[in-house]
């Protein structure tokens, strides 16, 4: 999915894993849009939720950049979905693959960051990890769990 390309190698610094976290949360925030229509009432309840955490953690990346000196990278008009979401089975594939890709832009930031910084991320590398399982649960996907949330297969 554009926007969560991973392959450009582990960050110089903490400031450029942040702005590849910042990136990858625009991105998840409009997958959300698409997933949440072809979803019941109780699994749409939980991607708004998934969508508001994500616009969180946009917001205070945004913040943290621009507060500490950094370019707050641009979010896009849209972003190109890696497969069309058409039904239930399809948006919750889509919904694992955003919680893994955003969990993998955090799981770079920990080895650029300290103190606060990498809380933070560790922070939002488990509830996106946490997040996929349940995605996982409710599409029957197994095994439920990876063993390194947020590394490349």
């Amino acid at each position: 999915m554009s926007g969560w390309s991973t392959g450009r190698g582990a960050p110089a610094g903490p400031g450029e894993a942040l702005a590849g976290a910042l990136t990858a949360e625009y991105a998840a925030i409009w997958a959300y849009g698409p997933i949440g229509v072809r979803l019941p009432r109780d699994e749409r309840a939980a991607a708004a939720e998934a969508e508001a955490a994500h616009r969180g953690r946009r917001d205070a990346l945004v913040m943290q950049i621009s507060t500490g000196g950094g370019t707050v990278p641009p979010d896009r008009a849209g972003y190109a979905l890696p497969f069309p979401v058409t039904d239930r089975a399809s948006a919750l594939r889509l919904a694992i693959v955003v919680e893994e890709r955003t969990a993998a832009f955090w799981r770079a930031a920990l080895p650029v960051s300290t103190g606060a910084e990498r809380e933070r991320a560790l922070a939002a590398l488990v509830e996106y990890a946490v997040r996929a399982t349940r995605w996982r649960r409710s599409a029957g996907t197994t095994p439920l769990t990876v063993p390194f949330p947020g590394r490349p297969a």
